[in-house]
């Protein structure tokens, strides 16, 4: 079959990621095209996250007209995971699109995963929920034979008389082997390159070690994988980085596993087969503080990695206890004082708002911060995905407005301690207090400039009369 493979997730729609311009290729469709091709079909893409809006996805149907439609978002994303409110009406339009045309449709991903009325409502002919490459691969041989009776499978949802009828998802496939590498051909990779060098001076891809995250934390959502870990061997994942180093010729490799390095030993392998296939590229993981031990720290310093993204999250350990987080602020601050020892780039993920969160907690992560010296931060505020204990306790808090717009909202969608906009107004003054840490005093124009900015900020703060908030 024609199958145009699609997601959703459009840079131009978001006023942060335009703005970063750090795009990468949407790396979930592009396996499972892989997948399809190698089932023997004929997979196209249309790659939004390049594109200007919904209307450019017409030019991609008109190229072959009755192809199948397979809206994959790209489940290894954060952006995708969070299941914005602007990038679900782009695919309920594009759907529309595609039905208009008499393209049969199918839709995966995680907000299909936890609504798929919302895209079957819109036209989509079935939602697959949970891992859904194998049973895309069993839906396209029904639709292949031209069956005439719906088909039927576990995690497969559609309507039925205006009725959701679906059974639930199976486990998703252990054995990683079974994954094809992605199917770089359908990307423009020289558009990408192109992007990267001129606002950055590199040029980066994205690779996975892995599926899934085994810890607890109670505000994260696992609706592709669930609680599962599985990884690939590290040799396979050492010959794709050969192969992309190559062919595609990164300056520099982005692992968006949600937990890179978790199984003992792996790292250390790892860094061997870099070195015996020569296919060392820069490379920044997502991890965990409490995984940074000194042989993984070495052993990642071999193979090459210049950064690792921890979730922290609070400097309160108050906060992190009732997130179930199972870390220490002294985890943090190891892992930390490690990385700087080997040259490697600590970078915090901070999130405010928590419920019972005060104003000591929020001076606590800024504290933490100020003393660990992370090289980058990255902010957000605590934002409730379904199927998860966190959503369930603020679940009566919810109101209209269930999902952000776009990755940079930053106003609570529950009641969270302080008012909603108070949160975006910390953001900008957590950013503030974090630039005047990492550069040297300034006392020309452009220094006095951040100190009026940073003035001003804590102006509008002080309104809100948080005592102890802002810190000076």
């Amino acid at each position: 079959m024609d199958i145009l493979f699609a997601h959703s997730f459009f840079m131009a729609f978001d006023d942060k990621q335009r703005e970063v311009q750090a795009p990468y290729p949407p790396l979930g469709a592009l396996i499972a095209a892989a997948m399809a091709r190698r089932e023997g079909h004929c997979p196209d893409l249309f790659d939004s996250m390049l594109a200007e809006s919904p209307a450019s996805f017409q030019t991609a149907l008109a190229r072959r007209p009755g192809q199948a439609v397979v809206f994959f978002e790209d489940n290894f994303n954060w952006l995708s995971k969070m299941c914005l409110q602007r990038m679900r009406e782009a695919c309920q339009t594009m759907i529309r699109h595609a039905r208009a045309q008499g393209s049969p449709i199918v839709v995966a991903g995680s907000d299909a995963s936890d609504f798929p009325r919302v895209f079957l409502d819109a036209g989509a002919d079935y939602v697959i929920k949970g891992e859904a490459e194998f049973r895309l691969l069993e839906l396209l041989r029904h639709w292949e034979l031209a069956k005439t009776e719906p088909f039927e499978g576990p995690g497969v949802f559609r309507l039925d008389q205006g009725q959701l009828r679906g059974a639930p998802p199976a486990r998703g496939e252990r054995n990683l082997s079974a994954f094809p590498e992605a199917a770089w051909d359908l990307v423009d990779i020289d558009a990408y390159r192109r992007i990267w060098r001129e606002r950055h001076g590199y040029f980066s891809l994205n690779m996975v070690t892995t599926r899934g995250c085994p810890y607890r934390c109670n505000w994260c959502a696992k609706p592709i994988h669930g609680r599962r870990y599985d990884v690939r061997q590290p040799v396979d994942a050492a010959r794709e980085m050969a192969r992309l180093k190559r062919d595609c010729q990164p300056d520099h490799i982005w692992f968006a596993d949600d937990i890179f390095g978790l199984k003992p030993g792996w790292v250390e392998a790892f860094a061997e087969e870099i070195a015996r296939l020569d296919a060392a590229i820069p490379f920044k993981i997502q991890a965990r503080a409490d995984l940074m031990k000194p042989a993984t720290v070495a052993a990642l310093k071999r193979a090459g990695c210049r950064t690792v993204w921890m979730g922290v999250e609070s400097g309160s350990q108050a906060v992190l206890d009732a997130m179930d987080k199972d870390l220490t602020i002294a985890d943090v601050h190891r892992a930390a004082r490690l990385l700087h020892e080997a040259d490697i780039e600590p970078c915090f993920f901070l999130q405010f708002g928590y419920p019972g969160e005060q104003a000591e907690d929020i001076r606590a992560t800024w504290e933490l911060v100020r003393d660990a010296k992370p090289t980058r931060i990255g902010v957000s505020v605590s934002y409730p995905l379904p199927d998860t204990p966190f959503y369930d306790r603020v679940r009566d808090q919810l109101g209209p407005k269930d999902h952000w717009s776009h990755s940079q909202d930053m106003r609570p969608i529950f009641k969270a301690t302080y008012p909603g906009e108070f949160y975006p107004q910390l953001y900008q003054y957590i950013h503030c207090l974090f630039g005047d840490l990492k550069r040297p005093p300034d006392w020309g124009l452009r220094g006095w400039k951040r100190r009026w900015r940073r003035f001003r900020v804590e102006r509008r703060l002080r309104r809100f009369g948080v005592e102890g908030v802002p810190f000076s």
